[in-house]
């Protein structure tokens, strides 16, 4: 019986995820033209906190013999965020924003993978984001430069410069988690792990669409 490469594995076991959240309206409305420049604002400031977990994180495990393979600065996207928050709010961008709570738990939920040393679920919150941020991120960009009038600024988060090929690039990433010699059951750990990275991320829009309400 051959066995499934844990790439496709992931992507079966995790594909109903993707779009599935009652907060869903929030980034139909921001892609359909019904969402305002304020309600891309806030995500902006959320992608923050994550990012700014994630990447600490990334820090933590760049010596990591699992983790390390996948760590590089051609992902890297905190200081892209910081110059869209300043473009986009101004200097004291740091002074206006908070996380929402989903956006808290995440980036502790992050803080406590490196903690434990975990490389899997650090590698389980690292391909959710920047695999996502390469796919359907790049969608965003291109109607977000359209609906506000942006040409480089603003979106900096989805220009990835240094990737010229992002197919390939999402290939070899897909073909270094095949690589990783976890057993079955870290496996089925770290496929756990995508799937709550997948609810923090669609819960993210439900937290944006109540503050939003709530304003």
């Amino acid at each position: 019986m051959a066995v499934i490469p844990f790439s496709q594995a992931l992507r079966e076991r995790t594909w109903s995820s993707h779009g599935d959240s009652e907060g869903a309206d929030f980034m139909k409305d921001l892609m359909t033209g019904k969402g305002s420049h304020d309600d891309y604002i806030a995500l902006v400031a959320q992608h923050y906190f994550i990012y700014e977990a994630i990447e600490a994180a990334a820090d933590h495990f760049a010596a990591d013999p699992v983790a390390a393979p996948f760590i590089t600065s051609q992902l890297t996207r905190l200081p892209a965020i910081e110059a869209d928050l300043k473009f986009l709010i101004g200097a004291d961008w740091r002074d206006q924003i908070t996380p929402l709570p989903t956006a808290a738990a995440y980036a502790a939920r992050v803080r406590d993978i490196a903690a434990q040393d975990w490389a899997g679920g650090f590698i389980a919150h690292h391909y959710t984001r920047y695999l996502g941020d390469l796919s359907g991120g790049q969608v965003i960009r291109t109607i977000m430069q359209r609906q506000f009038g942006f040409e480089t600024n603003g979106v900096g988060f989805y220009l990835f410069d240094e990737i010229a090929k992002p197919k390939e690039f999402k290939n070899t990433y897909r073909e270094q988690l095949d690589a990783v010699q976890w057993d079955d059951a870290e496996r089925e750990r770290v496929i756990d792990e995508v799937l709550a990275a997948y609810k923090f991320n669609t819960d993210l829009f439900v937290d944006l669409s109540r503050a939003k309400a709530a304003a």
